[in-house]
């Protein structure tokens, strides 16, 4: 259960793109509390240098300010490197119809300058963020690799983009590819700001300002949301699966399902606010349902997530109490 327990050859390097963001800042912290050595590649665009202050005395820590749009930025990110976790990308499916030819410069071409830096500076394994979004709008529950339906946003297809070149890059350059598709994660250091920011971090801080939350849609949309901890522990096991894996795309969720409106109330309840939500109209482009089988996961990976929704959302509220 769990990664910490997870052993990687002595001085292994990892390079986390997007490694300033909400995902990539906790990639780097455990990478490094396991003892191994991480550069981080980011341009700040969505993340945050704060999130990755804590690390400049670390001298396992490397910084590098780039952009994955560049090539050249992504070979010399890539050099020397054994294993890259690429998170980098933009989120947030509203915004992706608002800017199509930007998410595909970022999140198609980026992830395509990633893949080539990779295979011709021979790193052992590539790991990518692909995302629920993928499913579209395939009716069925829970969610299976390989039972996908219409795209419904931009965003979504950038990560179905993604995974085919990861997919090619596994059959015709020999480079193991890994491509995680997360299913609503949250925890620590997640950006509560903003109008595209996630719903939980969202909440909780608008609920500790005794503000008044609004949720879109009716609130019995459901998700599986998924801990920050799972999200660690299927990207590291990616960088020890066996070759055979690769070229796959995985859903890494916890496998539960929570309704918007049962979540706020959580929240509220928690949080000891009385408060009720304001309701407005659905948001264009967005999944009503999602629910993941992670059964390939565990099967191909050996992902045992250890944090229920629960558990998960008592440790992030914790952790908002204290650093908001």
């Amino acid at each position: 259960m769990g990664y910490k327990h997870l052993k990687f050859p002595k001085n292994s390097l990892f390079l986390v793109t997007g490694g300033a963001g909400f995902i990539g800042s906790n990639l780097c912290e455990a990478i490094l509390n396991l003892g191994y050595k991480v550069r981080c590649l980011d341009d700040l665009s969505t993340g945050s240098q704060k999130n990755v202050d804590m690390f400049l005395d670390n001298s396992n820590y490397e910084f590098i300010k780039g952009d994955i749009k560049d090539f050249e930025t992504c070979l010399k990110a890539c050099e020397g490197v054994d294993f890259v976790l690429n998170q980098a990308a933009w989120g947030s499916v509203p915004r992706s119809i608002e800017m199509p030819l930007f998410y595909c410069k970022n999140n198609i071409e980026g992830t395509l300058n990633m893949l080539e830096a990779s295979r011709q500076q021979g790193v052992k394994k590539f790991v990518y963020a692909s995302s629920s979004s993928v499913y579209g709008d395939e009716p069925n529950l829970p969610k299976k690799e390989g039972r996908e339906g219409n795209l419904l946003s931009p965003y979504a297809l950038t990560k179905r983009c993604d995974e085919e070149w990861g997919k090619m890059y596994t059959m015709h350059y020999g480079l193991d590819t890994y491509g995680l598709r997360y299913f609503n994660v949250f925890g620590r250091r997640q950006n509560p700001d903003g109008a595209y920011a996630a719903v939980i971090p969202k909440f909780i801080k608008q609920l500790l300002k005794g503000e008044v939350p609004t949720i879109n849609g009716d609130g019995k949309q459901s998700r599986d949301f998924t801990y920050i901890e799972n999200v660690i522990e299927a990207n590291l096991k990616a960088c020890l699966a066996p070759s055979e894996s690769a070229g796959k795309a995985f859903n890494i969720a916890y496998g539960g399902r929570e309704y918007l409106i049962d979540i706020y109330y959580a929240l509220t309840k928690a949080l000891e606010k009385n408060v009720e939500p304001n309701f407005a109209p659905d948001r264009k482009g967005d999944i009503k349902h999602s629910n993941a089988d992670i059964s390939l996961a565990k099967e191909l990976l050996g992902y045992e997530p250890e944090y229920d929704f629960k558990r998960g959302l008592s440790e992030a509220i914790n952790w908002y109490k204290e650093n908001l």
